[in-house]
């Protein structure tokens, strides 16, 4: 035989051993309780008797035991010459096992109601229990349903705020652009062509409407053009001259029809306005600190309007600016500059009503130079230029500016009212004579039809116009710039 069939014979005789055993271990258990044999008692024996020196110790032989009594050892059978021992003591009887205790009757089979019936019952508790089942996973179903639709009616209130917060953005950014718009459009001012409206449809109208058409260029054309002229409150001086500029370029034959006549007119007065070269360039503060302005100019011209309005450009052209209000004589006018002052935030030096005008544009001045501003605007009284007193207080109010700084005031600025007409030319020679004015201010040209007076101004005194009021804001103090004014009045 081979190693594997004797590891194999080996195996089956393991298996067929541990089968025998479990056989015989299985009949023990099968064994009832009552088949066990009680233990047997032990008997005790007397000691034994040491026997005497040589003598011969006696066999012994054994004794059945007793049934119950188990036998500790052999029992020595006495010698027949001597006495038998006392009997052993009988061990004491083992107490009587209990009997084993019945088995309990097999309970009977249901009958076919109660089986019934238990089922239902089963039934029934199947149903409760899938109903149970069913609730739980509706609820758990209607709960994730609830929990889905706030989820979503937060996201919605989400968006709708957003949605909100964006519409209220946009029209914030809306106002905020109007309000920026109208603020340009306020700063801006009318357009110098809205201004000078009322005067294209005054003497412009006529003259366009004469030189205008197809009409051939003879001497009706010239008396009507020159009844035009000396009716435009430009001054009979200006006129004069525009009319024998035009004779003269006929005579020459260098024009030939009315339209000719028309450009030669633009062209000449364009000449007329612009300003000498010594007076040229615009008005801004010059290298001298604090640069002082005298306003000067008759009562309604608009001279203190005027103060608060170069006062808030020069604020916003970033220039530090000081007010004095030296037009003491005129009620209300301290409290109109002071208005202004609060307005462009500058600060401004006032006295009393009727204090003397010219201890007020020295303080104001002498303060200017101490806090080191850069433009100092003093305005001045404004009584008619015919009272001669006047232009003797102005006169003194200059010589006192030019005490408190240095080559002040560097600006005499005379504000005219448009709406004087010729008037106006007649202020501008008087305040010219008595000040020496180094520029002019138009105002209220959006009032009236006689925007042709800076043209006779300009003609006869020479002056540069510095600025042009066409309207009531800030923006509409216009610089003044003759090719736009005189396309303005053309166009």
């Amino acid at each position: 035989m081979t190693a594997n069939d004797l590891g194999a014979a080996a195996v089956v005789a393991v298996l067929l051993l541990l089968l025998v055993l479990a056989g015989l271990k299985m009949a023990r258990r099968k064994r009832g309780p009552e088949e066990l044999e009680p233990p047997r008692p032990e008997v005790s024996l007397p000691p034994k008797a040491a026997a005497p020196k040589g003598a011969t110790r006696p066999a012994t032989t054994p004794v059945p035991a007793k049934p119950g009594v188990r036998a500790t050892g052999p029992v020595a059978t006495p010698a027949p010459d001597r006495a038998a021992p006392a009997p052993a003591r009988p061990a004491p009887a083992a107490p009587p096992r209990p009997p084993a205790a019945a088995p309990a009757p097999a309970a009977p089979p249901p009958s076919p109601a109660e089986a019934e019936a238990a089922a239902a019952s089963h039934a029934r508790e199947e149903e409760a229990r899938k109903e149970a089942y069913r609730q739980k996973k509706e609820a758990e179903r209607l709960d994730k349903e609830r929990k889905r639709q706030e989820r979503e009616a937060e996201e919605q209130r989400a968006r709708e705020e957003a949605a909100r917060a964006a519409a209220a953005a946009e029209a914030a950014r809306q106002a905020e652009a109007e309000a920026q718009r109208k603020k340009a459009e306020a700063e801006a001012g009318k357009t110098l062509a809205a201004g000078l409206s009322r005067t294209r449809g005054g003497f412009m109208s006529r003259l366009n409407a004469l030189l205008g058409g197809a009409r051939p260029l003879d001497e009706s054309v010239l008396a009507e053009l020159e009844e035009v002229l000396f009716t435009a409150d430009i001054g009979v001086k200006t006129a004069t001259k525009l009319l024998e500029s035009v004779r003269s370029h006929v005579k020459a034959k260098a024009l030939s029809d009315p339209a000719a006549v028309r450009a030669a007119l633009r062209a000449e007065i364009t000449a007329i306005l612009a300003p000498p070269a010594a007076a040229a360039g615009p008005f801004r503060p010059g290298a001298e600190k604090p640069w002082v302005v005298m306003v000067v100019g008759v009562n309604g011209s608009g001279k203190t309007t005027t103060i608060g309005k170069l006062a808030a450009k020069l604020k916003a052209a970033g220039h530090s600016v000081l007010l004095g209000a030296g037009d003491t004589f005129r009620a209300a006018a301290g409290e109109q500059l002071e208005i202004w002052a609060e307005r462009v935030g500058a600060p401004v030096v006032r006295g009393k009503d009727g204090a003397d005008p010219a201890s007020v544009c020295f303080e104001a001045v002498q303060q200017g130079v101490q806090t080191g501003v850069e433009v100092v605007l003093c305005d001045t009284a404004g009584r008619l230029h015919t009272k001669a007193p006047l232009m003797e207080e102005l006169k003194k109010v200059k010589r006192v500016i030019a005490k408190a700084a240095p080559g002040a005031p560097h600006e005499v600025l005379l504000v005219l009212d448009s709406t004087s007409g010729q008037n106006a030319i007649a202020q501008a020679r008087q305040f010219h004579e008595a000040l020496q004015v180094t520029g002019l201010a138009l105002t209220k040209l959006d009032g009236t039809a006689k925007g042709g007076v800076v043209i006779g101004i300009t003609d006869e005194l020479g002056l540069p116009v510095r600025w042009v009021g066409v309207g009531e804001s800030v923006g509409d103090l216009k610089p003044f710039s003759p090719d736009e004014f005189v396309q303005a009045l053309f166009e």
